[in-house]
């Protein structure tokens, strides 16, 4: 309806002057609809980003609007379709949502705008590459967070270890040293599978890859199987049940409530875990999840947030300006600070230096990735075969055979339609 009223505006005001450039007239002034998530930043974040850039920006007013993350994914679907004039015209989502959402040619498509002065060549990769849908650029990158290991110090010392490792290899010593008995290594739930794509990334090999536009499950490859043994090699230090994934019991507790040396996990779990067992304070550190070699830390699997924009904006220009402040330096660094998140940026990396945990993050984002960027990946994370494929290979069943039976299962899965 809105774009209808400024059609008839533009018609019935002058064939020879265009819309907009009525002699003496002003910039019709726009309102911007801008979901984000519940959490995702602070009230009073929001606030100031609002009062400084309605400020900047004389004929933009803001409406930000917290949602809750729960049945996000139905309403805004429903949003995308619907030229509803009180929709969104700027959207946070999941960076693994952005291809659900793009499929339906509900986005707008804003890799030009991503090519004028947004240092995309900077972006962190697992949140800009699952916000390409085909070669478009749909999901702007806004924040990260990803796993590190967290580490108990005075085991460390302990232990005579005097420095976190470089390497993977160092990482299994160092890790095979700590576990003592009476000491667990490390607690690594037997189905962390976000954990195990690292490593299967880390070694090459992907979850799934698509040829020709049809994807095939990849775990039966030689790099997959690679990065399963690591895993098998890290779990068998401590003892993280081979049924279960990290919540299930929270790995939070366990590591608050017993003698384990590290787990993986995002720093932010430090709060639970020193709120069950405040002793803890101080005696807690942080290192990137190591890779292969030294001074290049493992791939990570890298959550975070996109911002989009639905095609059906009637507010694209100020909606586009939105989205360029947002992810932009300043305010891009002022979220990543206040909220302890990885910016969206390799080069903002300096701007959460203080911050050991979030160091840490910020240097393992640097080899984020994402799930693989089809729709249909949801239909796998439904009934997760790999979850099932770690705790048979834990449990000694042959790996080659069980990675061809959960890649014909992940096939199957993203061939669903």
């Amino acid at each position: 309806m809105k774009r209808r009223l400024l059609a008839l505006a533009c018609v019935s005001a002058t064939l020879l002057s265009g819309c907009g450039l009525v002699p003496g007239s002003e910039p019709e002034r726009q309102t911007v609809t801008v979901w984000v998530m519940q959490h995702s930043a602070s009230q009073e974040y929001l606030d100031r980003f609002t009062e400084e850039f309605e400020r900047e920006h004389t004929q933009i007013d803001l409406d930000v609007r917290v949602q809750e993350w729960t049945g996000i994914g139905e309403k805004v679907q429903q949003a995308l379709e619907t030229a509803d004039p009180g929709g969104p015209d700027v959207i946070e989502v999941g960076n693994t949502q952005v291809a659900t959402y793009a499929e339906g040619d509900g986005l707008l498509d804003l890799t030009l705008e991503s090519m004028r002065d947004w240092g995309r060549d900077e972006w962190l990769p697992g949140l800009a590459e699952p916000g390409r849908w085909g070669s478009q650029q749909y999901g702007i990158p806004w924040y990260a967070a990803n796993r590190v290991v967290v580490y108990r110090k005075d085991l460390f010392r302990e232990a005579g270890i005097t420095a976190p490792p470089k390497t993977r290899d160092e990482w299994l010593t160092l890790t095979e040293k700590l576990d003592t008995g009476d000491d667990q290594g490390i607690y690594l739930a037997g189905q962390d599978w976000y954990t195990l794509a690292g490593f299967i990334w880390e070694e090459g090999g992907e979850l799934a890859t698509e040829r020709n536009g049809v994807w095939r499950g990849t775990l039966d490859s030689p790099e997959a199987l690679r990065g399963m043994d690591f895993y098998r090699r890290l779990q068998a230090l401590g003892d993280g049940p081979v049924d279960a994934d990290e919540e299930h019991p929270p790995q939070a507790g366990v590591f608050a409530d017993g003698r384990v040396a590290q787990i993986v996990a995002v720093p932010g779990v430090v709060r639970a875990v020193l709120k069950q067992n405040p002793e803890l304070e101080g005696k807690l550190g942080y290192f990137p999840v190591p890779g292969r070699t030294a001074g290049t830390p493992g791939a990570v699997f890298t959550g975070g947030s996109d911002l989009v924009v639905p095609a059906n904006t009637d507010a694209r220009e100020a909606a586009i300006e939105v989205v360029a402040a947002l992810t932009g330096k300043r305010w891009n660094t002022e979220l990543a600070r206040t909220m302890n998140y990885v910016p969206n940026k390799t080069s903002l990396a300096g701007a959460v230096a203080e911050e050991e945990g979030i160091a840490a993050m910020a240097a393992g984002a640097a080899q984020g990735r994402a799930t693989p960027g089809t729709p249909q990946w949801s239909a796998v994370e439904a009934d997760n075969p790999i979850k099932e494929y770690m705790t048979k290979v834990l449990r000694g069943a042959d790996p080659a055979r069980e990675a061809e039976r959960a890649a014909e299962r992940i096939t199957e899965a993203l061939a669903f339609d």
